[in-house]
C-alpha cells in the first residue's frame, strides 16, 4: 500500500477522513450523553461536522473514487446513505432535543452513521489509497480542509452577512447546500471542476 502522510499540508484525504469519521462518532456520543442547552450545543456541533463532512465526500471523494474505478453502485450507496442521514437530521432538528421521540430517533441515526462511515472505510477509502496518486488524495485532502474552513464553529446571529457568518442560518439541509456550493465555487476557481 502507497504511504500515506499524517501531518500538515501533506495530509492525504483518506487520513483526513478517517480522522473526521472518529470526530463524528465522538459528536454522536456527546449529543447522547448531554442534556438540555449542552445538547442543543452539541448537536448544532454535529450538524455542522456532518455538513462539512459529508459535503465534503459528495463533491471531492465520491467523485474520485469513480475516477479510480469503485463500482458504481458502491458510490451510490453511499450517496444514497448521506441523503438519508441528511434528511433524519433534518428531522431531528425540526422535533427539536427535548422532543421525547428524540432519544430514539437519534440512537437509529447515530448507528445509521456509523455503518456507513464503516462502508466507507471499507468499500471506498483503500480504493482510493490504491488507485488515486499520493498528490491526488494531498490535493483532495486541501479541498476537504476548504471546506472545514469556510464553515464557522456554530451559528453566530447577528455576526454580518459573510459567506463564513451565514453557513449556518437555517434548518440543517439549508447548511449542507451551503457548504456544497462553496466547496464547488472553490473546485472551479482552482480548475479542480
Amino acid at each position: 500500500m502507497p504511504e500515506h502522510g499524517k501531518s500538515g499540508d501533506d495530509t492525504d484525504v483518506v487520513d483526513l477522513l478517517l480522522a473526521q469519521h472518529g470526530q463524528i462518532k465522538n459528536a454522536l456520543e456527546s449529543v447522547r450523553d448531554s442534556t438540555g442547552a449542552e445538547r442543543q450545543r452539541r448537536f448544532d456541533d454535529l450538524v455542522r461536522l456532518l455538513a462539512v463532512h459529508e459535503s465534503a465526500e459528495e463533491e471531492v471523494v465520491h467523485p474520485a473514487a469513480r475516477r479510480h474505478s469503485v463500482a458504481k453502485e458502491i458510490v451510490d450507496d453511499r450517496l444514497h446513505e448521506e441523503d438519508e442521514a441528511k434528511h433524519a437530521l433534518a428531522r431531528l432538528a425540526e422535533i427539536g432535543v427535548d422532543h421525547a421521540d428524540f432519544d430514539g430517533a437519534f440512537r437509529a441515526f447515530a448507528d445509521k452513521v456509523v455503518a456507513h462511515a464503516e462502508k466507507e472505510e471499507k468499500e471506498e477509502f483503500g480504493q482510493l489509497i490504491t488507485q488515486a496518486s499520493r498528490e491526488e488524495r494531498v490535493r483532495l485532502a486541501n479541498v476537504v480542509r476548504f471546506a472545514e474552513a469556510v464553515a464557522p464553529t456554530r451559528p453566530h446571529p447577528g455576526v454580518g452577512e459573510s459567506a463564513a457568518a451565514n453557513l449556518l442560518a437555517g434548518p440543517p439541509l439549508a447548511v449542507f447546500d451551503r457548504i456544497r456550493d462553496a466547496i464547488r465555487d472553490r473546485r472551479r476557481q482552482s480548475g479542480d471542476a
